[in-house]
């Protein structure tokens, strides 16, 4: 019997194409039935036609049905792929511009900061909905494996309140393995240990990486048997650019001992010391791409890339459809999940799930980022035990902004929203407490049609703000683009950069749910 894979937030075409052929890719699912769902009729129809082409074209007896009744697709559903982004692109830009108002100045603003608090609001009680189907229509069992942002509030409220069993995922980890497999690559041919032609997957290289998401630390790091970890510092500083655009990382790699996962952007975000003063932030972050740190740089990539969805749709359907071969399928986990479910194959990742004494100097029932291994009875995840002091410093402030920001989405607790933003790292090393609290109020503001937990708290937030304009005691506000944006560029340079948005379109476009 072919299995029934519900797909949350299709309109995403670059997840959703992606994950399609990926599933496809394996024999035994090749007749795999769809239900792609989004809120957007034209977007669903534009990635319908596309992954129904691709099907026909590899002669596949796989099926599509397309449907904004999100009831109706997940009705019997094995699996739910959730790519949702709530509010949209109209929403991130005020993640994004509002903050900066106040002095903090994010690269991407989905995890925490202000921005990744402001995400959850929006995104957890739509989960929590998601969830509730799952429960009442889905087959019994069925698993929820998210993709949404910010991946670890959103995986604590569904596994706490949803009553769905849910993994997140996340390809962090695997593009942070490929960066170690290169150093490596690199110092061995210098030192003779590898033949100047030879090339180095990332499975030759053995890793274990922990913690939370997108704060996720290799503590283990060996090839041929040897221990690199020591050596990591080294070759990264003598790699010919991840000194250039990896500063952050680098950075903090010489002074914890370990590797982060996450792109110098992302992590110069989660942390009170890179971001803080507009006029440094320049020295840690590099605009050859986006994801090395500039102000706003994925909302820019995101929206320049939705663009192309509607312009370009015609030039795909032109092209040659994608052929499912296994070389092809990318290194998202979902479908290797799938598989190893299926199938009974092992698979070996990283995922996203809470914690029961995994990481035992991190809270229990935290959504945590570790190593894991899927057959056919099951996910299975190993004890990991302490993080080093460090990771772990870093790791337990993050997780209760987490713990406050995912309660407060829940139970719509203004009070407590405005403590999760004055607890998170980079916002309280820029803000003061007024701040943070006229802030916190202009979000929910600007927010309120995706906030329907905040409904009643609302219009007193905006009486405050009112109130505080006319008694002259609003707090200054920043007229910047912020310090690390691209201003101007030449038309060869626009060229250029759409050429390089246009490559991660597939990672750009996550969540076009309400795009």
């Amino acid at each position: 019997m072919p299995i029934k894979v519900a797909i949350i937030g299709a309109g995403s075409i670059g997840f959703t194409r992606t994950l399609v052929r990926d599933i496809l890719t394996v024999p035994e699912l090749a007749d795999t039935t769809f239900a792609f769902t989004d809120i957007s009729q034209h977007n669903l129809d534009m990635v319908t036609k596309l992954c129904q082409r691709d099907i026909e074209a590899n002669k596949l007896p796989a099926t599509i049905q397309p449907t904004l009744d999100r009831r109706q697709a997940l009705a019997d559903a094995d699996y739910v792929l959730c790519t949702i982004r709530q509010g949209g692109l109209e929403a991130f830009q005020t993640d994004i511009d509002i903050p900066l108002k106040y002095g903090v100045d994010q690269c991407v603003g989905d995890t925490i900061c202000a921005g990744g608090i402001m995400y959850a609001q929006r995104t957890i009680p739509a989960l929590l909905d998601f969830c509730k189907d799952i429960r009442e229509v889905a087959k019994p069992g069925a698993i929820l494996l998210n993709y949404a942002n910010p991946m670890a509030m959103n995986v604590w409220a569904c596994n706490t309140y949803g009553g769905v069993p849910t993994i997140g995922l996340c390809h962090g980890v695997q593009g942070a393995h490929w960066q170690i497999t290169s150093v490596i690559e690199q110092w061995a041919k210098r030192e003779g240990l590898l033949d100047p032609e030879a090339k180095l997957h990332r499975r030759d290289v053995e890793v274990i990486a922990a913690g939370i998401n997108h704060q996720t630390w290799f503590i283990k790091v060996q090839w041929r048997g040897r221990d690199m970890l020591p050596q990591l510092l080294e070759l990264f500083e003598q790699h010919p650019t991840f000194p250039t655009t990896e500063k952050v990382r680098i950075d903090v790699l010489r002074r914890f001992g370990y590797y982060s996962t996450e792109s110098n952007g992302h992590l110069s975000e989660y942390l009170p010391w890179y971001r803080k003063r507009p006029e440094e932030i320049e020295q840690w972050i590099d605009l050859s791409s986006w994801i090395n740190g500039e102000t706003g740089g994925y909302l820019r990539v995101c929206t320049e890339g939705r663009n192309w969805f509607e312009t370009d749709f015609p030039n795909w359907m032109q092209e040659p459809p994608a052929i499912f071969t296994p070389d092809k399928r990318s290194e998202e986990h979902g479908s290797y999940i799938i598989e190893a479910l299926e199938t009974g194959r092992i698979y070996r990742g990283h995922f996203n799930i809470p914690n029961q004494h995994h990481i035992t100097n991190l809270p229990d029932g935290c959504t945590i980022e570790i190593p894991g291994y899927v057959d056919k009875t099951g996910i299975h995840m190993p004890v990991i035990g302490d993080l080093p002091l460090a990771c772990a410093a870093t790791c337990s402030v993050s997780v209760r902004v987490q713990e406050m920001g995912m309660q407060a989405a829940v139970h719509g607790d203004v009070t407590l929203l405005k403590q999760a933003m004055l607890h998170d790292p980079l916002v309280g090393a820029v803000c003061n407490p007024e701040e943070v609290w006229q802030m916190t109020d202009e979000m929910l503001v600007a927010q309120a049609r995706w906030l329907p937990q905040y409904q009643e708290a609302i219009p007193q937030a905006q009486q405050r703000l009112a109130e505080l304009e006319h008694s002259g005691k609003r707090v200054h506000l920043h007229e910047t683009q912020g310090a690390a944006r691209l201003h101007t560029r030449t038309v060869e340079e626009m060229a250029q950069h759409r050429e390089a948005a246009r490559a991660n379109a597939g990672a750009a476009d996550k969540g076009n749910m309400t795009r």
